[in-house]
């Protein structure tokens, strides 16, 4: 058999033998198809990866341009000092990371929605904070979020030959929300003029004490430039309010009281901005440590200082507007009352002679006087010195 197996038929291994053949052929073939195979996923992984690397750069490049119509500056500060070189709300952060100090500063202006939901997903903020940023003319407030705190606080533009939409229109208010967290600071912008804002960041990065505490100096800088300004525009008022009671107290008191209310509905309006920053300011001195260090809390004392002396003058030139209207209001009506006084006066005056001449008009021929010689005189005489009486005790009773 084994004779039969080396001499016959051959072995099944033989490579003479046809189902030896036919097996390696199979497994050549199943070979180059593993091959083929494995070669297709490696060109498809790495199509995958091209692609998804490109996608995560456009991405990242729609993104940037998505926030870039409300972006109006960024800036990332390390150690103190910015850095050189334009930044926007993605790279500012990346740059921030990659130190592992530091804090990045974006400068927004009135963004839509889906602005702020790139901003919220890439910093982490809340619906609320979203919310908040959306929504203008909000009162002063803060709110403290876990890892972020929002500070509201008005601005206060003072032009006092009128704006140019409306000359009445002497004192405007704008928004500024301020973001803080530990590696940025987002400042939104609502109303308050942009030159206003670039002069306070300029004054920001020129006082390096701020920069150095971080957020929260970014944060108290921000604040006590905006209630300096409230000092400055309330001590402005104060002497237009003076101007206004010398010319109501004047003589020749012009009646018009239109000036006094216009004043007093665009002090209001700084109140109304003033006053709620009070509480809100409290609340942020007395945050713990980490997120407002004690040298910013000192910092922010003076502050609230400064703020209830600016509310204080506001709310001081508002009653005393309240009283310069009733005061102008009862020197008119007493300027009203004199003026009546003398056109009484004036009409009983010439009620005298208008009587005779009527009496001695009526063409009556049984009329002493009509054929007297001296009639016509005596008349005349009669008439002018009852006129002359009657001025006489007008005059003694300040009628005229």
């Amino acid at each position: 058999m084994a004779t039969q197996n080396a001499n016959g038929n051959g072995s099944a291994k033989d490579p003479r033998n046809p189902r030896f053949a036919n097996s390696e052929s199979s497994k050549t073939a199943r070979a180059l198809r593993a091959t083929s195979t494995a070669r297709s996923v490696a060109k498809s992984a790495v199509s995958r990866v091209t692609k998804t690397s490109a996608a995560s750069a456009s991405g990242k490049a729609m993104e940037s341009t998505a926030v870039g119509d409300a972006l109006r500056d960024c800036g990332v500060y390390i150690g103190g000092k910015r850095l050189p070189g334009s930044f926007d709300h993605f790279t500012g952060l990346a740059e921030v990371r990659r130190f592992g100090e530091g804090f990045t500063w974006l400068s927004l202006s009135r963004p839509n929605a889906s602005q702020m939901d790139a901003i919220a997903e890439l910093y982490g903020l809340d619906d609320l904070t979203v919310e908040d940023a959306l929504t203008s003319r909000q009162r002063p407030k803060i709110e403290i979020h876990d890892d972020h705190v929002v500070f509201v606080v008005r601005s206060i533009h003072y032009s006092p030959e009128g704006l140019a939409e409306d000359e009445n229109e002497i004192i405007r208010s704008g928004q500024l929300m301020i973001v803080i967290g530990a590696e940025y600071v987002i400042t939104i912008r609502m109303g308050m003029p942009k030159s206003d804002m670039v002069r306070i960041s300029e004054r920001i990065e020129r006082n390096t004490d701020a920069i150095d505490y971080g957020p929260a100096g970014v944060l108290w800088a921000l604040t006590d430039n905006l209630v300096d300004n409230y000092l400055r525009i309330a001590h402005q008022l104060e002497d237009r309010v003076e101007d206004m009671e010398d010319d109501v107290f004047e003589p020749k008191f012009d009646s018009d009281i239109e000036d006094v209310y216009i004043l007093k509905r665009e002090i209001l309006e700084m109140r109304h901005a003033i006053e709620p920053l009070t509480p809100a300011l409290r609340t942020l001195m007395n945050m713990r440590d980490d997120v407002v260090p004690k040298e910013i809390s000192r910092y922010l004392s003076d502050v609230l200082d400064h703020q209830l002396v600016a509310a204080d003058m506001v709310t001081g030139l508002d009653e005393r507007l309240s009283s310069l209207i009733d005061a102008a209001a009862v020197k008119i009506q007493l300027q009203q009352n004199k003026d009546m006084r003398t056109i009484s006066a004036y009409a009983a005056i010439l009620a005298v002679p208008t009587a005779v001449a009527g009496i001695y008009g009526m063409n009556f021929e049984n009329m002493p006087e009509l054929k007297w010689e001296h009639g016509y005189y005596a008349v005349l005489v009669l008439m002018f010195g009852i006129v002359a009486f009657l001025v006489w005790l007008l005059r003694r009773n300040k009628w005229l």
